[in-house]
């Protein structure tokens, strides 16, 4: 599918204040915790997330300054196009395997530091600049921003869940993730991101979201294929959220019945047990 400019000035200003305030949050947040050895998944310590953010950044250092060090991983440049949805745990786990620094102070330095770069370079870029990304995705560069924010979030999350630290997700940063990132992969071009096995359906499932941060988006899956839909598409399910619980629902952080009796998200419309099906293949890591 062609790309389309879609970033307002509006959401590439959230974007930028996002990142600079999240990741701010997100260095304090490491600096309050004294044993790093703490597990907040049940693979990675405090120490492994800090470095898969570290990672994160890094890379997008390297993507948008072209002197920037590269990330000191032989051969994960040409993975990387092959990438999707469901095999990108395996780059994780070469990209920690590769980075063994563990220490807080050189990393999170280190953090700070790529994304004081990343705000700086691109002042004046084109938020709507395309990108290559896993899996042969075309992102727009605010969609770099939103996604680094929504790791910063929902990784900060664990770390201040496993650690009794309290822990901020603003809706107007959450949503980022959906409105700018997700829905622009999808207008851009998301590749083999989310190639699956999952037989495709003859009839479109058409899935709208609704939230007070953002506006209404409704998100079609027909044969396969995600696109968005025109404006006034009547839906088959209606998905009411707030942007923090659907966050943390995708990357099953949560359950999908935590996130409902919690109200974060609320599911509506003519046949609302068709979003079954669609989140099977609009899908993240979890």
């Amino acid at each position: 599918m062609a790309a389309t400019a879609s970033v307002t000035p509006e959401q590439w200003q959230r974007a930028r204040g996002a990142l600079e305030g999240a990741t701010d949050r997100f260095v304090r947040l490491v600096e309050s915790v004294d044993q790093l050895e703490t597990l907040v998944t049940a693979h990675w310590s405090v120490a492994d997330t800090v470095v898969h953010l570290v990672s994160v950044a890094w890379w997008y250092a390297t993507k948008l300054d072209p002197d920037h060090p590269p990330l000191p991983i032989p051969g994960l440049d040409a993975r990387l196009p092959t990438v999707t949805v469901d095999t990108i745990e395996e780059i994780n786990d070469l990209i920690l395997l590769h980075l063994t620094e563990r220490s807080p102070q050189p990393l999170l330095a280190q953090l700070r530091a790529d994304v004081g770069k990343i705000l700086a370079i691109t002042a004046d870029r084109d938020p709507d600049e395309r990108l290559s990304w896993f899996g042969d995705a075309r992102p727009t560069l605010a969609g770099l921003f939103s996604h680094l924010v929504n790791e910063l979030l929902v990784h900060g999350w664990d770390i201040a869940r496993a650690t009794g630290r309290p822990w901020e997700m603003p809706g107007e940063e959450a949503v980022l993730f959906f409105e700018v990132f997700t829905v622009g992969v999808i207008r851009g071009g998301y590749g083999r991101l989310l190639d699956t096995d999952v037989p495709p359906r003859d009839r479109p499932i058409m899935v709208e979201f609704r939230s007070a941060y953002c506006s209404d988006i409704t998100l079609v899956l027909r044969q396969g294929v995600v696109t968005v839909a025109d404006p006034g598409t009547p839906p088959d399910v209606r998905v009411r959220f707030e942007p923090a619980t659907l966050n943390l629902m995708l990357f099953g952080r949560i359950s999908r019945v935590r996130a409902a009796l919690t109200g974060g998200v609320a599911i509506r419309g003519r046949r609302p047990w068709l979003l079954l099906p669609f989140l099977r293949v609009v899908r993240t890591p979890s």
